[in-house]
């Protein structure tokens, strides 16, 4: 009995603690070990693994991106040929909204006609130098609408539908030149060559907006005051070749600006368009060449 309980004494020693610590089984240490051997775990003082503790403060403490400032939108969108676009749109609106015969309206169509072609010729790298010639073509065109008024000048205003029509015509040239240049074709590439054929119509329109301004009869037969949406009118239904027959240029010159912008308007569709299209190539079809085979079909 006395050494039974020798014994007993033996085995409750074993277990307690030694020195504030306790002794852990070796399935316990063999799994501490196991633990904190794996990436991303950590053991504490206790013995326990902090799984994914250093991972999840990294995930916590982690820098956030830097988000886009304002003149960074603004250079990234101005390389979009959907905000030229957008702004052809706008000018279209304006122009057919606000006619020029009060001094207001005749101000907003030409600043903003001169505000397309300056975004136009931006967002096709042009150097800044003609830029700033642009912006200075620009605030001429707009004072000569502005001094049109006091001094009842049909000229002064034909000039500022002039110098807008020029600068259109650059846009136009511009964005054409890079469209072409562009060693892949994409929906960026598709809406610089709309964008293009947008403005053929504005600059036409421009110019027979001129051409009532300089000329002193009527410009259509049969219509002794046109207004502006009158000349757009006219002028897209020319550029597609629509020809509804409502409006007809009275005198020579209308006549040789009709038909050279349906000439433009045909070539410009039957050649570069159709060219575009026939060869656009999604950026997904673009990244694999030619004659490789697919993924589905390897």
């Amino acid at each position: 009995m006395r050494r039974a309980r020798d014994w007993q004494a033996k085995i409750n020693s074993s277990q307690s603690p030694v020195c504030g610590s306790s002794p852990a089984s070796p399935i316990a240490e063999a799994r501490a070990v196991g633990r904190a051997g794996r990436p991303g775990t950590s053991a504490n003082r206790h013995g326990v693994a902090d799984d994914g503790s250093d991972a999840a403060r990294k995930r916590r403490f982690a820098r956030r991106p830097k988000r886009e400032t304002p003149l960074e939108l603004v250079e990234r969108i101005s390389d979009a040929y959907g905000l030229v676009l957008v702004l052809i749109l706008t000018t279209f609106v304006v122009t057919m909204t606000l006619p020029p015969e009060g001094w207001g309206g005749r101000v907003v169509a030409i600043a903003v006609a001169g505000l397309t072609a300056i975004i136009a010729l931006t967002s096709s790298g042009t150097r800044p130098g003609r830029v700033r010639l642009a912006i200075g073509l620009v605030l001429l065109a707009v004072v000569a609408a502005a001094v049109a008024k006091p001094v009842s000048s049909d000229g002064l205003l034909g000039v500022a539908f002039v110098i807008d029509a020029l600068l259109l015509g650059a846009a136009s040239v511009t964005i054409l030149r890079r469209v072409l240049s562009s060693s892949v074709v994409d929906t960026r590439t598709l809406l610089g060559a709309l964008s293009v054929f947008t403005l053929l119509g504005l600059l036409f329109g421009y110019l027979f907006l001129a051409l009532g301004r300089f000329k002193s009869g009527a410009v259509f037969t049969g219509v002794a005051h046109a207004q502006a949406r009158d000349y757009l009118f006219f002028s897209y239904t020319t550029l597609t070749t629509t020809g509804y027959g409502n409006l007809v240029p009275a005198g020579d010159i209308g006549q040789v600006l009709a038909v050279f912008e349906m000439l433009v308007g045909q070539i410009f569709l039957v050649t570069l368009v159709a060219r575009l299209v026939s060869v656009w190539r999604p950026r997904a079809r673009a990244a694999n060449p030619a004659g490789a085979p697919d993924e589905e079909q390897a």
